[in-house]
């Protein structure tokens, strides 16, 4: 085993973009969006979350390189089924950010079941995954049927 060496490769502008789906109950999504819950404001801390998460990638996912991250996005929006997490992750360097964005993701969402646990333990977490990346050799890949 063994990390990629990326030294030769240009440093070039790359970014990726992951969403998360986080199901919920109706009642629990209305009380987050109304800043209802107990624990304070849901939705500041999964976006913070989700920063701090892109930050610190490498600390948790082995063999993953140390990135200097020139931007990270999260924006956290309700729909029907409860909310979406979409992470946007931006840098110039030499290795991608997939796995930032695929990191963050998952933080905000982690970070909203604990914030909500109390009022929903059945909540779910589904459907992470990475929906467009550009930038490097592989140039720019989109998930079929986004428009990202």
């Amino acid at each position: 085993m063994k990390m990629v060496d990326v030294g030769d490769k240009p440093k070039t502008e790359r970014v990726a973009v992951a969403t998360a789906l986080l199901r919920m109950q109706a009642t629990t999504r209305e009380r987050i969006l109304a800043g209802t819950v107990e624990k304070g404001d849901v939705l500041a801390a999964a976006r913070l979350a989700g920063i701090m998460a892109a930050k610190r990638t490498p600390d948790f996912i082995p063999l993953c390189h140390p990135i200097a991250l020139s931007g990270v996005e999260v924006v956290v929006s309700p729909v029907e089924e409860g909310l979406t997490v979409r992470v946007t992750v931006r840098t110039v360097d030499r290795t991608g950010v997939e796995m930032e964005a695929l990191t963050a993701a998952c933080a905000a969402s982690l970070t909203v079941y604990d914030m909500c646990k109390s009022l929903d333990r059945g909540m779910v977490l589904d459907a992470v995954q990475l929906e467009h990346k550009a930038g490097g050799r592989s140039g720019t890949w989109a998930r079929e049927g986004t428009s990202s």
